[in-house]
């Protein structure tokens, strides 16, 4: 069958090898990290031959197809390597690809993704529908091909997954927004992004559907540029409300929330979900964690842990939901972030403003002008006993970084657990 390279063994490369593995495939793993218990035991089951904390080139050059990480750039020198050789180097989602049927609803954009595909999973799964969750959230998808084959699936997809996509299709495709985010992965040009975003309409036929939000500028200036084969559904304020309940009446708040909402609700009407079920679901879903998650009330001031916030578009709709005085808890791995786009919202609402973070200089010259309370801070614990003081009853407590966590934290699911572990605390 040929041989099958799998560099990076987390959920999505783990899972990339056991199917590799069942299709009959010679399998090698190779992690230049500390490959964890659960994904070594799952190799170790499934005969799979592993290594990690290096990358043996000999065993790696000649594979006839690397199916790589999502966190692996492209200009990793083994990675340049194997494209000089004309080696395929292809995603999990588009391997996994090749041995389903099932129907692909696929979400990306900058902001809003989780939101928007745990919302649509849970609607199908409230139709009765045999579906599965996967991409960024939910378990591999190549994993669940092998073991589970469900008639659906909702995919979350990053530009860095859709980056090496070529052959797979979305059946429903969904591109929520386009702000500037991991620039530092594409040369620092802003189109670079932009065209991996659009990748997602990649194959697409008039039998399928792209859901888009018609008033996003960027989407809006890139769709009078590009001719699309698929069926197009935009949705927006200034588009027909697909809504089946009042705005008042959605489980999820906040303007951003409407927006995915409608998202989600098109997506269903397309797959002809009953009306009531789109209905009941939209009022009783609960949401994800980190995102704009309630933790406690101490001392007359709310604390809400929006770790996921990872880039400045997702924190300005962070603050543009915020209805007290408010504390910022901000900073981590700068991605080339251009924080002016919350310059005028920070003005607004925020009386202090705390960074934590091991870099905090570009904050500092960002917002050292801006006459707040500046609280600088390079750990957790400072971070919260900082705000903690500086916060008065009334105000709001929130972490929404801006930044990636990888400074301080292991993920963002790793910062929003350990702040809100503190906050409980206090």
């Amino acid at each position: 069958m040929g041989r099958i390279v799998v560099l990076g063994a987390g959920e999505s490369g783990s899972g990339a090898a056991i199917l590799a593995k069942e299709k009959g495939f010679d399998v090698f793993v190779s992690d230049c990290g500390t490959i964890t218990e659960p994904y070594r035991a799952l190799l170790d089951q499934n005969n799979i031959n592993w290594e990690d904390g290096k990358h043996t080139e000999e065993l790696i050059l000649n594979a006839d197809e690397v199916i790589k990480s999502p966190g692996i750039p492209l200009t990793a020198p083994l990675i340049q390597k194997l494209q000089a050789k004309g080696t395929p180097i292809i995603s999990e989602i588009e391997f996994a690809a090749r041995y389903t049927d099932a129907k692909m609803i696929c979400i990306t954009g900058s902001n809003g993704k989780t939101t928007t595909t745990s919302l649509i999973y849970y609607i199908l799964r409230q139709a009765g529908l045999n579906v599965g969750l996967a991409g960024n959230i939910g378990n591999s998808l190549a994993l669940q091909v092998a073991h589970e084959q469900h008639d659906y699936y909702v995919i979350e997809l990053s530009s860095f997954q859709l980056d090496n996509m070529y052959d797979f299709k979305a059946d429903i495709a969904i591109l929520l927004n386009i702000t500037p985010d991991h620039l530092d992965r594409y040369d620092f040009k802003f189109q670079n992004y932009i065209d991996a975003k659009f990748r997602i309409t990649r194959n697409q036929t008039a039998d399928d559907a792209f859901i888009y939000w018609a008033e996003d500028p960027v989407i809006d200036r890139e769709m009078k540029r590009l001719q699309l084969g698929a069926t197009l559904y935009p949705y927006g304020f200034t588009q027909p409300n697909p809504l089946p309940v009042g705005e008042d009446e959605l489980a999820l708040k906040g303007r951003h929330n409407v927006l995915n909402s409608m998202a989600a609700t098109i997506a269903a009407n397309v797959l002809k979900i009953k009306n009531e079920v789109i209905r009941e679901s939209l009022m009783t879903f609960q949401g994800v964690e980190h995102r704009l998650q309630y933790v406690a009330t101490v001392r007359g001031v709310r604390w809400i842990n929006d770790s996921k916030a990872t880039n400045v578009n997702s924190c300005w709709y962070a603050l543009e939901s915020m209805t007290t005085p408010t504390v910022l808890i901000l900073g981590g791995k700068d991605k080339g972030n251009d924080y002016s786009e919350i310059d005028e919202l920070v003005k607004q609402k925020c009386h202090t403003l705390v960074f934590m973070g091991l870099h905090n200089e570009k904050l500092r010259e960002h917002f050292g002008g801006f006459g707040l309370n500046i609280i600088d801070t390079d750990n957790l614990h400072d971070a919260i006993q900082g705000a903690y003081n500086a916060a008065r009853e009334g105000d709001t407590v929130l972490l929404s970084p801006c930044c990636a966590s990888f400074d301080l934290f292991k993920s963002y699911e790793d910062r929003g657990n350990q702040f809100m572990a503190a906050v409980r605390n206090l």
